[in-house]
């Protein structure tokens, strides 16, 4: 439903555009309303999730998430005007990013709990929603639907249904196993699972703790942490090239490539096609080749996508690149939770300070790309995103399992 939610109003961006007649420039300022609003809840989203739990987390995020698909939905159609649908995005941002940081702290429990590098496999669910999300954003183009009707069944939707699956969530109140109670037998996979599962554990996302703990202090020893930080880094490039194509390559294939609205949205749909295949694939891949040497193949392959793209002489090779793209763009995020992960006593603490700096560029490299698009156009301003890459590729070692 995160991802559902994310490419629904992410493939109505060339209707917004248009119904309130926005410049590059003004739809980067409009996005950095959204981004505001995440990088404020995603920086204190780990104290969040000590305090609160990852259940009722995630909860109230995705609650907070469908009132914003409405206000901004609301915004474009009805009242017609930028700043209910700046704060709508805000309201969207406020609730995505505390949830997201909420359900990698699950997810990590669970992956330790299976033995197994299934984080790949959970982020490829939200990939799932990006692309049920992007194909309902291209019928509801080319359909004609106005953004209000189509943002406001999808906030409905993910309300509804996300509130109703946290009953099932059981890290919050599983009891604590000591973090030496998982360790592979190999320093890059896991160990195999025909042992049998272990507990979900995962003190960080639990009230249950043997001891009481400082939680500001899990959060500033973190921030201390150097394999920490630079994990966050390797993020930071990866998270840039997917949330680029997020919030433009729907406009880039309209304004650059000479596409029609319902086909640059249909174009963002195959890039989080071809992410979700990567993230499928990516527990397999990952059991058998181990984390650094996929990070830097998903590195260079995400340079090469971008760069075809860029400078793709027809269309339809512009799409070529945008499957390769997705591919690479596919296993920065998911690994990078599940290495920020590996010690389940830090885990909520580390996940946040590894997810606040990767949605620094996430979010906020999005709404810069589209002030550096004033002034040498939208496909050229995607090179930006090559630099981060680079430095990703260099980094792939700080993803060794501890």
């Amino acid at each position: 439903m995160s991802g559902v939610a994310f490419a629904s109003w992410v493939s109505r961006l060339p209707a917004i555009r248009d119904g309130l007649d926005l410049t590059p420039g003004t739809i980067g300022l409009l996005l950095l309303c959204m981004t505001a609003g995440s990088f404020l809840s995603v920086s204190a989203s780990g104290l969040i999730v000590l305090r609160f739990g990852s259940k009722r987390t995630i909860r109230i995020g995705s609650i907070m998430v469908g009132c914003g698909l409405v206000l901004a939905g609301f915004g474009t159609s009805v009242l017609v005007n930028p700043l209910a649908v700046a704060a709508g995005l805000a309201v969207i941002g406020l609730g995505t990013a505390s949830w997201n940081t909420a359900s990698n702290v699950e997810g990590a429990a669970v992956e330790r709990a299976v033995r197994r590098h299934i984080m790949p496999r959970l982020h490829g669910a939200f990939s799932l929603g990006t692309v049920a999300g992007a194909g309902m954003g291209a019928w509801a183009a080319g359909a004609g639907t106005p953004v209000f009707w189509h943002l406001a069944a999808v906030g409905v939707l993910v309300a509804v249904s996300v509130a109703t699956a946290a009953s099932w969530f059981r890290a919050d109140t599983t009891p604590v196993e000591a973090a030496e109670s998982f360790k592979p037998d190999r320093p890059d996979t896991f160990e195999d699972p025909s042992t049998g599962p272990l507990p979900i554990t995962s003190q960080a996302a639990t009230g249950h703790r043997e001891e009481p703990l400082d939680n500001k202090r899990q959060i500033a020893q973190a921030w201390r942490d150097r394999r920490t930080l630079l994990l966050g880094v390797l993020v930071l490039g990866l998270a840039l090239a997917e949330g680029a194509a997020g919030d433009w390559v729907a406009l880039a294939l309209a304004d650059g490539h000479d596409q029609s609205d319902a086909a640059g949205a249909a174009g963002y749909g195959l890039f989080v096609t071809f992410m979700t295949v990567g993230r499928f694939a990516g527990t397999l891949v990952l059991d058998r080749f181990g984390r650094v040497p996929v990070m830097r193949w998903c590195a260079a392959m995400a340079v090469l996508g971008l760069g075809l793209f860029v400078f793709a002489p027809v269309p339809w090779l512009a799409y070529v690149a945008l499957a390769i793209w997705g591919l690479g763009a596919s296993l920065g995020f998911p690994v990078g939770m599940s290495a920020a992960a590996d010690d389940p006593l830090k885990a909520a603490a580390r996940v946040s300070v590894v997810s606040t700096i990767g949605y620094g560029a996430f979010l906020c490299g999005p709404p810069l790309l589209g002030l550096l698009a004033e002034h040498v156009g939208i496909l050229h301003s995607l090179l930006a995103v090559m630099v981060m890459l680079v430095v990703s590729f260099l980094l792939s070692p700080v993803a060794r399992k501890l």
